[in-house]
């Protein structure tokens, strides 16, 4: 980390004087990272100004995710769940942030039974009951985005499928309460992947939470998995996403020919939940909550 004079404005441009601002949080960052920990680049932090960007984009997130709640239901195509989120985040002055992101072609994720993430919505995928669906929504609003994803159960399903979804939601709350200002990112990791673990479903190891906001996917990666080592240092002003992905049996997973659809390599079930997450001075904020 690049040192800066006491008496010079601070690198996070609030105009302050470095030793008013964030000299004592970057000592103890030095401090961390001799006891083998990583300090996080500065490129992470986010001023007040784009938290409130990205919060005011996660509102219309939630309520576009309210939204498909409403009106979910078995007979329902995925590619109407599209339409749905489509125009409802065009009507309030948003963008769908997967539309065209790297060549996917829609504007929402819709993740059916065994497809752990990055479902691409059709005219053939029907819902039917005791389905279970991960709708993924990523918004665009006045620049800032925000990213969060809910699972649904679709008429009566399986026991198993039940536990799996709500074990799923259980996960990336355990995750968050990890979430403290100069603590080691993996407890993200280690707590969720014990739970997981310990009611006998397994942590996807492929695919990780990110850093989101200015873009669709930043630096940090937070991972949902147990890691036994030091990592990285949440610090104030880092936002990124937590969105476990819990399987059924094993971790494994295949990505299909279409170059964005991840299924479980056993076949079995998958679930995930998901929130934009920004680390503050205090804990925590959800900013898709």
């Amino acid at each position: 980390m690049t040192k800066l004079s006491r008496n010079y404005l601070c690198w996070c441009g609030s105009g302050k004087k470095y030793k008013h601002c964030h000299l004592e949080e970057d000592e103890m960052l030095n401090e961390l990272e001799d006891q083998g920990y990583f300090a996080p680049s500065r490129d992470v932090f986010k001023t007040e100004e784009q938290i409130e960007g990205i919060r005011t984009s996660g509102k219309l997130t939630k309520h576009i995710l309210d939204m498909v709640e409403e009106r979910i239901k078995a007979g329902v195509s995925t590619n109407e769940i599209n339409s749905w989120v489509h125009e409802y985040t065009i009507q309030n002055g948003g963008i769908p942030a997967p539309l065209n992101y790297e060549g996917f072609t829609k504007s929402v994720c819709t993740s059916i039974n065994n497809v752990i993430c990055h479902g691409i919505p059709n005219d053939h995928e029907i819902l039917k009951d005791g389905d279970i669906i991960n709708i993924d929504v990523t918004t665009i609003l006045d620049g800032y985005y925000s990213d969060a994803s809910r699972m649904f159960i679709i008429g009566n399903a399986s026991e198993k499928a039940v536990k799996l979804v709500n074990v799923a939601k259980e996960c990336l709350y355990l995750g968050i309460g990890e979430v403290k200002p100069y603590k080691d990112m993996n407890s993200i990791g280690n707590v969720i992947g014990d739970y997981a673990n310990k009611n006998g479903f397994s942590v996807v190891r492929d695919l990780c939470g990110h850093g989101v906001g200015i873009e669709f996917h930043e630096e940090p990666q937070v991972d949902h998995y147990r890691k036994n080592e030091k990592g990285l240092i949440m610090i104030p002003g880092m936002v990124f996403t937590i969105e476990p992905m819990i399987n059924e049996g094993s971790y494994e997973c295949n990505f299909l020919d279409d170059g964005w659809t991840v299924v479980t390599k056993d076949g079995g079930l998958s679930a995930q939940w998901e929130h934009t997450i920004c680390v503050t001075k205090d804990g925590i904020e959800i900013l898709t909550d």
